[in-house]
């Protein structure tokens, strides 16, 4: 099995990145300050909710951080597990969903 490496951000590439845009940087990370602070949600379910969804939009450096996050949050390898399980069939209800838009596209034979 290969395995994928990723580049990380060194202390200079972030300082760069800021540099570039701090207004940005600035509200993005307050953005995800207060997204991810305790609220109707544990911290524990708004990361398992995180590592769905980096699943589904196949963010490695997400999928990383926020199962990190999530077992430092309590969530157990079990609830991680289950929690992509949901992304999966989420992913693939769509696609089966989606067939409507097909079948609109192919009348059936003999009709109109």
């Amino acid at each position: 099995m290969a395995d994928l490496r990723l580049p990380r951000l060194t202390r200079e590439d972030l300082a760069r990145r800021r540099a570039l845009a701090p207004a940005a940087e600035d509200a993005f990370r307050a953005f995800s300050a207060a997204v991810f602070a305790e609220g109707a949600l544990d911290q524990r379910t708004k990361q398992l909710i995180a590592v769905a969804v980096a699943h589904v939009t196949q963010c490695p450096w997400c999928i990383e951080g926020h199962v990190k996050a999530a077992r430092r949050a309590g969530a157990s390898p079990e609830q991680v597990m289950e929690a992509i399980w949901v992304a999966a069939e989420m992913r693939a209800g769509a696609s089966w969903a989606h067939a409507a838009k097909a079948l609109e596209m192919m009348p059936e034979e003999g009709a109109g």
